[in-house]
């Protein structure tokens, strides 16, 4: 049984052999194993910071950077993750990915060091434990003694799995929620389907700020024409909340300290609105390892699949490639496919979408032709 003493600045927490010293906010925590000859073994010491009281000032923040498939979320948390650290934070980052590998993660290797330690939840398991092992590896940080944790989910992902999450016990004493930052990609959406636009919508309308991605490349009128199509996917799902204000816009290279500060204190909104999607329903992934395509032809057999609707209504398409000895990244929409060399990744290929048939998907592009 547990056995829990509280005083002024100390707690000893007992169970079987267990002992948790607490000296004002740093834990030392002992651990014993006892065998049936009752012989104790001395695990090394493990620390960890727990969060005794329940304000807010002394909880861990965290922070969801979000948006929908390909609006340049990781290029965002690059920046920002940047900014933090040069303010002095020792922060993790959280990928949450429904895919089978996480690619993200792998583009963000860089980052590692010491103010900067990178964990990932992916799938290949069914929805309950995914976002079970999600909470888990949530209060293994929250234990840590980050400063910040900066959360980037996959871009079908479901706000009130965040929401209920950091809510439900014992996270609700761990940690706060800092900020919400929507991404949306300000060339204009044409081809989003309902369930994709109500996602997006739920993901902008819980945001402190949406923050418009790839503004370099579009006119300004291009730009109100974005804003126009995510108030009207508010409204479409009920909600009847002001979003103007919440806009952010400004090129990519012109943002300064000061817009970074002002993003990481924007907060978040609770907002009422009607759901007209489940994303483990709507949305699938296709994981493929190994295919022997270098990039060029990869490009061209990502082109097929976004023309052909046999494959499905496939929204997303990325993954790593490698010709001529080098590595590639590829980052594909219906819109546009960019391919860049990287140091390094893993040979993979990740397509997203809706009524995805798996077995064709895989076999066109484990093809060499």
């Amino acid at each position: 049984m547990w056995k829990l003493n509280f005083k002024t600045r100390n707690c000893i927490l007992h169970k079987n052999g267990v002992r948790l010293y607490s000296h004002g906010q740093k834990h030392y925590l002992r651990c014993f194993y006892f065998c049936e000859r009752k012989l104790a073994i001395w695990a090394p010491y493990i620390f960890v910071t727990l969060i005794l009281q329940g304000h807010g000032k002394d909880m861990l923040k965290v922070d969801l950077i979000t948006g929908f498939l390909g609006s340049g979320k990781t290029t965002f948390l690059r920046e920002y993750a940047k900014y933090l650290m040069k303010c002095g934070l020792n922060i993790g980052i959280l990928e949450y990915d429904h895919g089978a590998v996480n690619v993200d993660v792998l583009l963000l290797k860089d980052l590692r060091g010491k103010n900067c330690e990178i964990e990932n939840v992916s799938a290949g398991c069914d929805t309950d434990c995914l976002r079970r092992r999600f909470k888990t590896k949530l209060i293994a940080m929250a234990m840590t003694g980050y400063d910040r944790v900066i959360i980037e989910p996959s871009g079908i992902f479901d706000m009130d799995e965040f929401f209920d999450c950091m809510r439900d016990e014992p996270l609700d004493r761990l940690c706060c929620i800092g900020n919400v930052i929507t991404i949306v990609n300000a060339e204009p959406e044409e081809n989003m389907g309902k369930a994709a636009s109500a996602l997006l919508a739920a993901q902008a309308v819980s945001a402190g700020k949406i923050v418009l991605s790839r503004t370099e490349l579009v006119s300004a009128e291009d730009i109100q024409k974005t804003k126009e199509f995510v108030k009207k996917a508010a409204k479409d799902i009920g909600c009847e909340c002001e979003l103007d204000d919440r806009f952010f816009v400004k090129n990519r290279d012109e943002l300064t300290d000061d817009d970074y500060h002002m993003l990481s204190e924007c907060g978040y909104r609770i907002s009422d609105y009607v759901k007209y999607f489940r994303s483990e329903e709507s949305f699938s992934s296709v994981c493929v390892l190994k295919s022997p395509c270098g990039i060029r032809l990869l490009e061209k057999k990502t082109a097929e699949m976004f023309n052909d609707p046999s494959y499905g209504n496939i929204l997303r398409i990325k993954g790593f490639a490698f010709e001529d000895g080098k590595c590639y990244e590829l980052n594909a929409t219906r819109e546009k496919t960019e391919s860049k060399i990287i140091k390094e990744g893993q040979n993979v290929v990740i397509v997203i979408g809706t009524g995805l048939d798996r077995d064709r998907i895989t076999s066109f592009i484990m093809k060499i032709q």
